[in-house]
C-alpha cells in the first residue's frame, strides 16, 4: 500500500472522521482511522458502534491496500507537518510517513478487526441550507437530557412539513422550539424524526462547508451526507412528547426586554449567585423597569434595574439563572426578546421573532 496526498486534504480529512473515534474504549481497534487507498481516492473511516463516519478524498495511490492508524498519533503528526505532499508507505504491520524532512514509522492494527460500515437503505429523507440548519440545532441541541430512564430526551424532535423545519428540545426543565420557512420542493409529505443531539451537532459541525446536507432515516438509523462525507448514527426510538401543551396560549404579562442589557445586568447579578442560582425578576408595569437580584448563602445582595416595555400585570418570578444564560447565548441578531408570563406562578416563556424563530419556555424556581 503506497500512496501520496497534500497535508492540507489529509489534516482535514482527519479532523471530519476524529468526530467518530471511541475516547475511552477497552478496543484499541476503535482509537483507530481505517485508510483505504483505491483507484485515486483515499477513504477514512471511525466508528464507537454507535456512530460511524466515513470521507473520501483525492490522492495518488500507488498501491491499493488498507490498514488502521492510531487516529490521534496520525492527527497530531499531520498538524505539524508543512503544506506540502505527504508519503504513506504500508511495510509489514507499520506505516512509513513522509514529509519533505520529516520521517516518522507507526505501528499499524488489521484492517479485519475494524467494524463494517453500516449498510443503510433510507426510507425518508429531506435536503436542508447547511448553515440554516446549523443555526437552528446550535439554539436547542444543548436543551436535551442526559437522563438513561429517558432516552428519548437525549434527542432533538425534528419535523418537516409544508415548507416549515421545526426542531424541539426539552430536559423537562426548559424547553426550546425553533422554527423557519424553508423550500422543501423535494419532500414528498412530511418528514419526523429523533435526532440524538450530539450527533446532530457534530455531523453538522464537520460539514459545514457544504451548501446543502441531506438528513434521512432508516428503521434504526439516522444518516447524514454532504460532499464525500457520510455520517451515521443510531436513531432514537419512541415517541416524542406532546411539548404543545406545556406552552401557554395566553399571558397576562408581556415584557420586551432588550438583549443587551438584560445579558448585561443577569451577568452581572449572577456574580453574587454562584451558590444560590436564583434570580428574581419583578416586573414593574406602571414603571416599564425589570429588577433583577440575586441573595448568595451569606445574605449577599445584588440588584440591576434595566427599562422595558411592559403589557398586563405587575409581579415577581425567580429563574434559574443558567437556564436563562442557556437561551441568551444562543441569541444572534435578534436585539430584544419578550417574556411572556400566564401566571407568575407558572413557566416563562421568551420568544425572539427574526428569520429564525425561536421559543424557550423554563420553570420557575421558588424565592
Amino acid at each position: 500500500m503506497k500512496f501520496t496526498v497534500s497535508q492540507s486534504s489529509l489534516s482535514d480529512a482527519i479532523a471530519i472522521v476524529s468526530k467518530g473515534v471511541a475516547n475511552a474504549s477497552t478496543l484499541p481497534i476503535l482509537s483507530g482511522v481505517l485508510v483505504r487507498a483505491m483507484d485515486g481516492v483515499l477513504e477514512f473511516q471511525t466508528s464507537n458502534y454507535t456512530i460511524s463516519i466515513r470521507h473520501r478524498i483525492a490522492a495518488h495511490v500507488e498501491e491499493p491496500g488498507e490498514m488502521v492508524i492510531p487516529c490521534k498519533m496520525l492527527s497530531n503528526i499531520t498538524k505539524t507537518l508543512p503544506d506540502a505532499p505527504v508519503r504513506f508507505e504500508q511495510a509489514d504491520r507499520q506505516v512509513l510517513i513522509s514529509c519533505e524532512k520529516s520521517r516518522f514509522r507507526l505501528n499499524t492494527l488489521d484492517a479485519a478487526d475494524f467494524p463494517e460500515f453500516p449498510t443503510y437503505a433510507i426510507e425518508a429523507a429531506v435536503e436542508l441550507p447547511t448553515n440554516l440548519l446549523t443555526e437552528m440545532v446550535a439554539r436547542v441541541w444543548r436543551v436535551t437530557s442526559n437522563d438513561k430512564a429517558r432516552p428519548i430526551l437525549g434527542g432533538v424532535h425534528m419535523t418537516v412539513e409544508n415548507n416549515t423545519i421545526r426542531l424541539v428540545a426539552t430536559d423537562s426543565f426548559r424547553l426550546a422550539v425553533v422554527d423557519t420557512q424553508v423550500e422543501t420542493s423535494s419532500l414528498e409529505g412530511s418528514f419526523e424524526l429523533n435526532v440524538p443531539a450530539e450527533a446532530f451537532n457534530d455531523a453538522l459541525s464537520i460539514m459545514s462547508d457544504q451548501p446543502q446536507i441531506m438528513v434521512g432515516a432508516t428503521d434504526t438509523q439516522v444518516v447524514f451526507e454532504a460532499g464525500n462525507t457520510c455520517y451515521v448514527s443510531r436513531r432514537i426510538e419512541g415517541m416524542y412528547p406532546n411539548y404543545k401543551q406545556l406552552i401557554p396560549d395566553s399571558c397576562v404579562t408581556s415584557v420586551k426586554i432588550d438583549v443587551d442589557a438584560f445579558s448585561a445586568a443577569l451577568k452581572r447579578v449572577a456574580v453574587i449567585a454562584t451558590t444560590n442560582p436564583a434570580v428574581k425578576f419583578e416586573v414593574d408595569a406602571q414603571a416599564g423597569t425589570l429588577s433583577l437580584s440575586s441573595i448568595s448563602n451569606d445574605q449577599d445582595l445584588a440588584q440591576e434595574t434595566i427599562d422595558v416595555e411592559v403589557e398586563g400585570e405587575s409581579g415577581v418570578i425567580a429563574f434559574n439563572y443558567h437556564y436563562i444564560f442557556g437561551c441568551l447565548n444562543v441569541l444572534g441578531r435578534e436585539k430584544e426578546i419578550t417574556l411572556e408570563l400566564k401566571s407568575y406562578a407558572a413557566a416563562g416563556v421568551f420568544k425572539a421573532y427574526d428569520k429564525i424563530n425561536y421559543l424557550y419556555l423554563v420553570m420557575p424556581v421558588r424565592i
